[in-house]
């Protein structure tokens, strides 16, 4: 699932090293544009809705987080 989202994020958002970051929202990487951009990519591509509650640091500040967030959605 990592390997599926760090793919499909590079090439939306090249400009973004997502491979290398553990911080993303903390370190400023990521603003809040690219973080819709990103639900908007992650919701097309595995059928899912992202609620309010999950835009939380803890799952957008690496792949990692994004991949668990993605998978607790989907079951």
């Amino acid at each position: 699932m990592e390997e599926k989202i760090l793919k499909l994020l590079s090439e939306e958002y090249p400009d973004v090293d997502f491979a290398s970051s553990e911080e993303l929202v903390d370190d400023g990487i990521l603003d809040s544009l690219t973080i819709i951009g990103i639900i908007a990519v992650l919701t097309m591509e595995f059928g899912i809705t992202i609620p309010y509650e999950e835009i939380i640091e803890e799952n957008f500040n690496s792949i990692a987080g994004l991949a668990r967030m993605v998978e607790r959605l989907q079951a």
